[in-house]
């Protein structure tokens, strides 16, 4: 993280205007992108040269569309979360590398609440461990978690206790194994306010625990090598948990390192990049 090169997914006027809020990297070469938007705004690319030239996967045609988040389970087995359209999940999944992608049919899902969706803000709002997917919905009458032990075949999904409301609920996932998981996130237009908005499972994500964390925050990631230790950030702050999320102490964040939205660690090491609002990125080493 020393030193960055700019790269572009495209150079055209319309790209230039697209907002990407994903990527996932798959190896030094290979990563998805995903802009979100309304329709065609909407899009997924991928790049086998390291970010030196992109081409474009999927584009959503439905003008009601709106893609929130992405995952991959390795380099074949990908998954596309979106807004619900007439309360219906809107996700996609791939089993080429993303040569196509296809609609999870509506009758595999249960129905959507109304106005629930997942939130585009840190494009982590997917969890997934070995076959297992999760994915955390807000924006509704509840915050809920969606599972899948299949690849997108089977679906169910659980209430959790995180506030909900349509500027509230899940922004984050993470899971360490099968059973124990972290969601997080609370009101993002109260970002000081730390209420209701975390819980943690050890049951696969079928009940859920409601746990203090200090504000709002965007993102969670289990800490690599440190098998309960996780952390959590958002706009105003950022915390840890040694202990699988059960208590969190907030980490010192010197002034003005504010304003982050998402983080990931580099594999294998306790080294973690943040990035925030106008472009700025941040590393966080743990000792």
């Amino acid at each position: 993280g020393a030193t960055w090169v700019k790269q572009v997914v495209a150079e055209d006027a319309a790209t230039a205007r697209l907002d990407f809020r994903d990527v996932d990297a798959i190896d030094a070469q290979t990563a998805y992108a995903l802009s979100i938007g309304n329709g065609p705004a909407s899009r997924i690319y991928r790049t086998d040269d390291g970010g030196a030239t992109w081409a474009l996967q999927f584009k959503n045609e439905d003008p009601k569309g709106f893609l929130d988040a992405m995952t991959f389970w390795d380099k074949d087995h990908g998954l596309v979360i979106g807004d619900s359209i007439d309360n219906k999940f809107q996700f996609l999944i791939t089993d080429n590398g993303g040569k196509t992608w296809s609609k999870v049919p509506a009758s595999a899902l249960p129905p959507a609440l109304d106005n629930e969706g997942g939130f585009a803000g840190s494009g982590t709002n997917i969890a997934v461990f070995g076959t297992h997917a999760w994915i955390g919905t807000g924006a509704g009458p509840r915050s809920r978690m969606l599972h899948t032990p299949d690849r997108g075949k089977t679906w169910t999904v659980a209430d959790t206790p995180i506030i909900a409301n349509a500027s509230t609920g899940i922004f984050s996932v993470a899971f360490r194994d099968a059973q124990h998981g972290v969601a997080i996130g609370g009101d993002y237009r109260k970002e000081k306010e730390g209420v209701d908005n975390a819980a943690i499972t050890s049951d696969g994500g079928k009940t859920w625990t409601l746990v203090k964390v200090s504000g709002f925050r965007s993102v969670v990631r289990y800490v690599p090598g440190a098998a309960s230790s996780l952390v959590a950030i958002g706009p105003q702050g950022a915390d840890l948990s040694t202990d699988d999320g059960r208590t969190w102490t907030p980490i010192e964040i010197p002034a003005p390192m504010t304003g982050w939205h998402t983080l990931a660690f580099a594999p294998r090491a306790a080294v973690g990049f943040a990035a925030g609002g106008r472009g700025s990125v941040a590393t966080l080493t743990l000792k």
